[in-house]
């Protein structure tokens, strides 16, 4: 069984005055992989402005616009589809004890494989004080550790959109207790790697027909490494395991390498700026 998603993605931007020139990169596209594919894209502007489709460092696909006339407003428009195969996120085993899973969680030559999502960021560091906040037990599987780890932040964290913005940091997100799914996705993916688990940023859409806490705009959850398993799904914001109702975009060390929107605009004066997005979904037979 299969999944039809359609995803409609909406930017428009005012400003005050003229904009002399821009350059904008758009990382917005469902990634194609295992579970994701017949992605069908359809990238427009106001302006007319021609695309091109490049990749970012972890080879994710992006789409490059550039303005070299005036112009006060501009909306981008996208409209996406794809397929997504139904999966168990749970088909796999889980080892017989964390202390053999550790063992290879510390070999040297796994460390340098893995060194970027072991890595902290400014987005990922936590102050001594919050390093210990949760610690792995040893009486439980990686797996289990993990699945506590998300329940730990999903508790400890009320979702409350506009209460932090994209450089607010963990400390102040642990000691205020609100935000988003992005400082959801951030604090578990640096308690993670003080444990030792590689983690990763990930970015996309999330299907919310049934009532899943989410952004408007794009959803954020991270990814664990799991040795003899691979990379597993973890929703902080949801206290789920990432599903079918979980549209991959791109994953990274933090926001900052999944930012669905970078851009530099030459202007003075204020703008304004309104994003919307809408997953739907059919199924497949």
């Amino acid at each position: 069984m299969s999944l039809e998603y359609s995803i409609t993605y909406k930017a428009e931007n005012h400003y005050d005055h003229p904009v002399k020139e821009a350059s904008w990169q758009f990382l917005i596209l469902p990634d194609e992989n295992s579970t994701q594919n017949q992605v069908e894209i359809n990238f427009n502007n106001s302006l007319n402005l021609p695309l091109e489709f490049s990749h970012n460092a972890y080879g994710f696909r992006t789409i490059r616009i550039s303005a070299k006339e005036q112009f006060m407003d501009i909306v981008f428009e996208a409209h996406f589809s794809l397929v997504k195969e139904h999966t168990n996120p749970f088909n796999f085993q889980i080892a017989n004890s964390l202390e053999e899973e550790l063992k290879k969680l510390h070999q040297l030559e796994f460390k340098v494989d893995f060194e970027p999502f072991l890595r902290k960021t400014s987005l990922t560091n936590l102050l001594e004080d919050h390093k210990q906040l949760f610690l792995f037990k040893k009486d439980k599987s990686l797996f289990e550790n993990l699945q506590e780890l998300n329940k730990w932040v999903f508790e400890k964290i009320f979702y409350t959109p506009g209460t932090t913005h994209v450089g607010t940091v963990l400390d102040e997100i642990v000691a205020n207790r609100h935000g988003v799914c992005q400082d959801f996705s951030h604090l578990f993916c640096a308690l993670a790697r003080q444990n030792g688990i590689p983690a990763r940023y990930v970015s996309g859409y999330l299907h919310q027909g049934i009532g899943y806490f989410g952004d408007s705009q794009m959803h954020a959850w991270a990814e664990a490494y799991m040795p003899e398993i691979g990379w597993i799904g973890f929703d902080p914001t949801n206290n789920l395991i990432a599903n079918d109702n979980h549209i991959k975009v791109a994953h990274g060390k933090d926001y900052a390498d999944c930012a669905p929107l970078k851009g530099v605009v030459y202007s003075k004066g204020e703008n304004r700026t309104t994003h919307s997005v809408q997953v739907s979904s059919q199924q497949q037979q």
